[in-house]
């Protein structure tokens, strides 16, 4: 299974207001900016994040968009979700309709792995990725100077 380039951007998206997040609001267009990806389409990914209430937005001269939790309280599990819906690897693990799922070898593998991907991303929080991008920045600060 691939994440769509609406869930990539999403948690880039994110991770931008992650890592400003104690500077407060940051307009899109600084977003698009700095993730060098078309405004237009940050737009269409921002407002279901907005609507499920992990965003929030502000209008005026100050205006922009702010994590409406703490970095540390947002999983990338749950912005995956808003975005790309189940992650389930094939659609009998989320449905199990057919006739042989008592039987199905294959539908416990299915299973395992959508819980082991569950687990990474339920685990792992914008905070966390946050630091590690910082991390990575000033270490490649570093080797260029």
């Amino acid at each position: 299974m691939k994440i769509s380039t609406r869930g990539r951007y999403g948690i880039r998206l994110m991770l931008s207001l992650a890592i400003n997040f104690e500077k407060g609001t940051l307009p899109l267009k600084a977003i698009a900016h700095e993730q060098q990806i078309s405004e237009k389409y940050l737009e269409q990914i921002i407002n279901p994040l907005t609507k499920a209430g992990l965003v929030k937005s502000y209008r005026g001269a100050q205006g922009g968009y702010i994590l409406s939790r703490h970095p540390k309280e947002i999983s990338v599990g749950e912005i995956l979700q808003v975005l790309e819906g189940s992650l389930s690897p094939v659609d009998c693990v989320d449905n199990p309709t057919c006739p042989n799922s008592d039987f199905c070898v294959s539908l416990s593998l299915w299973k395992r792995m959508k819980d082991a991907l569950d687990e990474v991303v339920d685990n792992t929080t914008l905070d966390s990725m946050a630091q590690e991008y910082l991390e990575k920045e000033t270490g490649n600060l570093r080797q260029r100077t």
